[in-house]
């Protein structure tokens, strides 16, 4: 069934939605840890460390050892904490620039973003062009660098599509309504019924709901099980190719 009222936004959540959760859990966040001693050790006073550095609490910024067994204490607890998210993408960067580091997108992801991007409002006479957005508990800049470096062979940095981006530092953690709704505040030249997000936490799909927007759970490989009662609640997908928009 095409979803109707047409939306104009589509927003992304990523891990689990558009690339795999081991892509995070198995690589990125490896690298990071990886990475992390020699970075503290060659750049600890360097203009574009300190920055980092200083947003950590003064206890835990105080020594690079101290910095470091902090940053391992929150990862192995998968703290979801501002300071540690901008710190993960300054040390990934570095990892998707040398080629070490390439988003793992499904292979429905890019055609649709592209699509998705480029389609028309569905007035009479619209120019409107529709818009993908990503919202992520990742920052930013690290939702930035995932979608610059991916594994599209015809076209790697997929940005140009990108219209913006929301993460829980803008617009709040993803499991309450009000987050969506201030993500729908920020462009309010779209109603909030015309955005739909999409995502594979159903805790997040039903705060998007309650916020006024349409919304899809999407099933992908490596996901945990949805329960029958939330297959039956919740409308599903297991490919971007399944969702049609109204004419």
């Amino acid at each position: 069934m095409a979803l109707e009222p047409k939306p104009l936004v589509v927003l992304l959540d990523i891990e689990g939605t558009v690339c795999p959760i081991s892509f995070v859990k198995d690589v990125l966040f490896p690298y990071a840890l990886s990475a992390l001693p020699s970075t503290l050790a060659q750049e600890w006073s360097s203009p574009s460390f300190t920055r980092y550095r200083d947003a950590f609490p003064p206890e835990h910024a105080a020594t690079p050892a101290a910095l470091e067994a902090h940053v391992r204490d929150l990862m192995s607890r998968d703290v979801k904490i501002a300071y540690l998210k901008s710190l993960q993408g300054y040390l990934w960067e570095n990892g998707y620039a040398s080629g070490a580091l390439k988003a793992p997108l499904f292979p429905d992801v890019a055609p649709r973003i592209r699509e998705w991007a480029a389609s028309k409002g569905d007035d009479a006479g619209s120019e409107e062009k529709g818009s993908v957005m990503i919202y992520s508990s990742g920052s930013v800049p690290a939702q930035k660098l995932l979608f610059k470096h991916t594994n599209t062979a015809d076209e790697p940095d997929l940005t140009g599509y990108l219209a913006d981006y929301f993460d829980t530092v803008n617009a709040g953690p993803k499991q309450e309504a009000a987050s969506y709704t201030r993500i729908a505040a920020a462009h309010p030249e779209v109603p909030v019924a015309r955005w739909l997000f999409l995502s594979d936490n159903v805790r997040e799909v039903e705060a998007a709901l309650e916020a006024g927007m349409q919304s899809y759970v999407v099933v992908r490989p490596g996901n945990a099980p949805l329960t029958p009662e939330e297959e039956a609640r919740h409308r599903v997908v297991r490919s971007f190719e399944e969702i049609l928009f109204a004419e």
